[in-house]
């Protein structure tokens, strides 16, 4: 006799029992103070791992200036750079960079200058390249007063597309009619999505100095990504993701330039005792 299964009580009536869940405005408002006290504690750990670690990246600066191509190498073990870096004739220019710096505003170090400093090099005259993201306040922020850790609720509110204007810096290129921005411009997109701001070609890493606008964030990759983890990025140890099939099936238009090394250092053997 085959006995029939037992139905769970309720079972035939399906329940949320999350569903209708009370939440009363006193205990909304609560919560919304909490989490603001969360943002205000990040944002004084943030400002103070600046300081703390400001020190620590002028320790590798000094060892970074002394190993050929460290930050070109660096640069192009990231995807986002070896992508916007594909014509060889960037990655030749890049190759004389010799150190690269974050200066970030004191009173919003969200915001900062990225600067690239080159040896003498055939393409341009400019010994440093600068494009800074410059912060800029809401106006309710000049009535505000700040609490005993420098933070104001305009700060908590910070928003980078509001608050943020990237600047653009103009090249001092040795040959105008062969600058870099000229043979490989940023293509504008057309007949688009008006909505959508990306280029239909990004052309040669240099317009990143050159436009103002940043639709590809490099800008922050480099600043909050690749500086901080630039050792592993020298030596290879950070697996990057992959971008997506469109930027992989790109043509890659590269000059008549001889073709540069800036692939992961070898290692040298040591010498056994």
């Amino acid at each position: 006799m085959s006995g029939k299964k037992r139905a769970s009580p309720g079972a035939d009536v399906e329940k949320n029992p999350l569903a209708n869940v009370e939440l009363n405005n006193e205990d909304a408002q609560k919560l919304q103070d909490i989490q603001k006290d969360i943002q205000r504690v990040e944002l004084v750990i943030e400002r103070q791992a600046v300081t703390k670690l400001t020190p620590v990246y002028e320790k590798r600066r000094a060892v970074a200036k002394s190993i050929e191509k460290f930050w070109p190498v660096a640069l192009m073990n990231n995807t986002m750079i070896s992508f916007h870096a594909q014509h060889t004739i960037d990655q030749l220019a890049l190759s004389y960079l010799e150190d690269l710096w974050i200066v970030r505003d004191p009173k919003e170090p969200r915001c900062y200058t990225i600067e690239f400093f080159f040896k003498a090099n055939p393409y341009f005259t400019d010994s440093v390249l600068k494009k800074e993201y410059k912060y800029v306040p809401p106006p309710a922020s000049s009535d505000e007063t700040p609490d005993a850790d420098g933070i104001t609720d305009s700060m908590l509110e910070f928003s980078w597309a509001r608050d943020v204007q990237p600047s653009a810096t103009p090249i001092h290129w040795k040959d105008p009619e062969n600058a870099l921005t000229k043979l490989h411009p940023r293509v504008a997109e057309v007949d688009g999505d008006d909505d959508d701001d990306m280029p239909a070609e990004a052309g040669s890493f240099f317009n990143f100095f050159e436009v103002a606008d940043d639709p590809f964030e490099i800008g922050t990759q480099i600043a909050n990504e690749i500086f901080s983890e630039a050792t592993d990025y020298f030596m290879g140890n950070i697996a990057n993701d992959e971008l997506d099939s469109e930027e992989e099936d790109s043509e890659d238009d590269d000059d008549d330039a001889e073709e540069i090394d800036l692939e992961k250092p070898r290692a040298k053997k040591q010498k056994k005792e």
